[in-house]
């Protein structure tokens, strides 16, 4: 049997190696580091996260809980680490990085399928087998000029950025509370609540911080789903407490009054010995970062163990060059899955490992490939990136607007969003059931 090359050791592929490998595939892992490291990476490690440590909402009836919910039952190795490294975080499915990762590094070591190279790859053949492309949004120069080679059409880019880290220690507790936003789940975010004239002082210092100097070959196009708080700042007095300063939800339990903005902090791992500022992404130098930073009630003195960074991410034009089962359409043996793809978070890179191995696996065994249906999450994302419209291209996540619409008459019978939201759960579950329990899905994983 043929084997399956898979290229990055982000989230995607060493997902799409364990699908594929668990399907009675043999897979060769790429993965440059530590022989060629990347401006955001600091390990070696699988599954590493460079930016927020949150895999999104578990709430049931939301879009990233449907999308979990269909990964979940493909049998998701990466989910299940996940799952299994879990730290408090609301109705949120947050991970203590470390754990995370030794998991993920357990799984491969285990998989006696699986070959890991510790080498970049530079060259790409599609003449050569199949190749799974999960290289991120950090893929080498190289990798990149081979990639534009094949597909014919330009990479776009954008850049995104890293959340700072505090000390817990350093976290002055009695300016701060507990809580979720609406008391959903479990009141696990530090939330630190600001009066009108610390927003004021706050918001003055951050919109005249110096920033990082941009570099000449340098040209800064910030994804809008991830833009620096600065940036956010410049473009209103209002937008951060729209944005990740929101206070609505919050009330302080000690005064029972909603403050006038919030800065939330999230628990780093399972010894809670660390938190990140939520939505706290950042261009500023980092003795700027320090000095306003500090500036937020209860992080006078903070400790700063990561401050925030920027970096630059690489995706293919997909609607131009994909199909339905994230194959090339000039190159079919060659599959793209993860960020690089035209995705973005990280239950999405996940998720299109999970497919990108699956449909892999499928193939090499000469099997039919089925795609997703339309109708489930998992379908609406390879949609979106396969036919959205490829001038003005952009990652996105899994949101309901990416999903099938209910018909016309029933929108207009059931008035109640969350009502509507839960009949299109219903709905994308159903289908997505249908399709696992299809032929060729059977047949990839049972070989």
């Amino acid at each position: 049997m043929s084997r399956i090359r898979v290229i990055g050791g982000g989230l995607a592929g060493p997902e799409a190696a364990l699908v594929a490998a668990r399907a009675g595939v043999d897979v060769d892992l790429y993965e440059m580091r530590p022989v060629r490291s990347t401006p955001a990476h600091q390990t070696a490690d699988f599954g590493e996260l460079v930016c927020s440590n949150s895999l999104k909402s578990e709430s049931e009836n939301t879009a990233p809980w449907l999308l979990k919910q269909e990964m979940r039952r493909a049998g998701s190795p990466l989910l299940a680490c996940a799952d299994a490294s879990a730290v408090p975080a609301g109705h949120a499915l947050a991970v203590d990085r470390a754990e995370f990762s030794h998991r993920i590094n357990e799984a491969i070591e285990r998989e006696p399928r699986i070959t890991v190279h510790r080498e970049e790859v530079t060259q790409l053949d599609p003449n050569d087998g199949i190749t799974i492309i999960a290289s991120g949004p950090l893929t080498s120069s190289a990798l990149s000029s081979e990639i534009a080679r094949l597909t014919g059409s330009d990479h776009l880019a954008f850049y995104d950025s890293i959340s700072p880290i505090v000390e817990a220690d350093s976290i002055n507790m009695d300016r701060v509370y507990f809580a979720a936003r609406w008391d959903k789940g479990t009141a696990d975010y530090i939330n630190c609540p600001f009066t009108k004239e610390e927003y004021d002082a706050f918001y003055n210092a951050l919109t005249t911080a110096e920033t990082v100097q941009e570099k000449e070959w340098e040209k800064l196009c910030y994804f809008e789903g991830c833009l620096p708080i600065e940036e956010l700042a410049r473009r209103g007095y209002d937008t951060l407490r729209f944005g990740c300063m929101k206070p609505v939800g919050l009330r302080d339990p000690r005064t029972g009054k909603t403050p006038y903005a919030v800065v939330q902090l999230r628990c780093e791992n399972l010894r809670a010995d660390s938190y990140n500022l939520v939505g706290f992404q950042n261009h500023l130098k980092f003795g700027e970062q320090a000095r306003v930073l500090r500036l937020i009630p209860g992080l006078e003195n903070a400790k700063f163990l990561r401050y925030g960074q920027i970096h630059r991410n690489t995706y293919i034009n997909a609607p131009r060059v994909l199909t339905e089962t994230l194959s090339l359409r000039d190159h079919p043996s060659i599959y793209f899955a993860g960020q690089v793809s035209g995705i973005e978070g990280y239950t999405e890179s996940i998720a299109t490992g999970l497919l990108a191995g699956l449909y892999a696996a499928t193939a090499v065994q000469g099997a039919s490939t089925t795609p997703v249906p339309r109708e489930t999450a998992l379908g609406s994302l390879v949609n979106y990136i396969t036919q959205a419209e490829a001038k003005h291209f952009q990652p996105a996540n899994i949101t309901f607007d990416l999903l099938v619409p209910l018909e016309e008459e029933l929108r207009k019978k059931i008035r109640d969003k969350k009502e509507r939201h839960r009949l299109q759960c219903e709905r994308s579950l159903a289908a997505f059931e249908r399709w696992w329990q299809s032929a060729a899905i059977a047949t990839a994983l049972s070989s």
